[in-house]
């Protein structure tokens, strides 16, 4: 049996969640967000908690969306209550990042800006925009309710320069370690 299926996911007081079939709509004071659970997993919503139910602990498909239903049900929780956020640096010499228009307009070497639409549940807040040197990095927050869309979003901002081995310079996590490699050398 899933350990984290068992738990129960409580549902603190100012969330009001509404069941229709294996369909979830959970409010708050962040926002709306709505789940459609596997129907192969039993749901129900009892006294403050939601609680996730598996009835053939023998098949281990159910047995992984046990876990996979309940991790879920508890990040809509999370993201209408405290909602989650995704920092983020920017390394390079001249590299910077601003917002236009509801877009995130990165200038990271290229010979144009690139432009990426925000979506409309994901808030950007810029705390330095534009890097010194290469030692003082570009630093913004990716916040937002939405697990899935936060994570989405914040993987094609940094796809659009990773951060290359040798200089460090790039779009990163900030919890992210670049392994750094050594440089060509000269033979002697």
């Amino acid at each position: 049996m899933s350990r984290i299926g068992k738990k129960a996911i409580a549902v603190p007081s100012g969330v009001k969640v509404e069941q229709k079939g294996q369909h979830f709509k959970v409010t708050g004071p962040k926002g709306t967000l709505e789940l459609d659970t596997h129907p192969e997993i039993d749901v129900k919503v009892e006294d403050n908690q939601i609680v996730v139910s598996n009835s053939d602990e023998a098949n281990s498909r159910k047995r992984a969306l046990h876990g996979t239903a309940r991790a879920l049900l508890n990040n809509v929780v999370v993201g209408v209550t405290q909602g989650f956020s995704k920092p983020m640096q920017i390394f390079g010499t001249g590299y910077n990042i601003k917002e236009q228009g509801g877009k995130v307009v990165l200038n990271v070497g290229f010979c144009h800006p690139v432009e990426l639409k925000v979506p409309k549940s994901v808030t950007v807040e810029i705390k330095t925009p534009a890097t010194r040197g290469n030692d003082v990095p570009a630093l913004f927050t990716l916040s937002g309710p939405n697990k899935q869309e936060l994570g989405q979003f914040a993987a094609e901002v940094r796809k659009v320069r990773p951060p290359e081995p040798y200089q460090g310079k790039g779009i990163r996590y900030a919890d992210e370690h670049v392994i750094r490699k050594v440089g060509k050398a000269l033979g002697a």
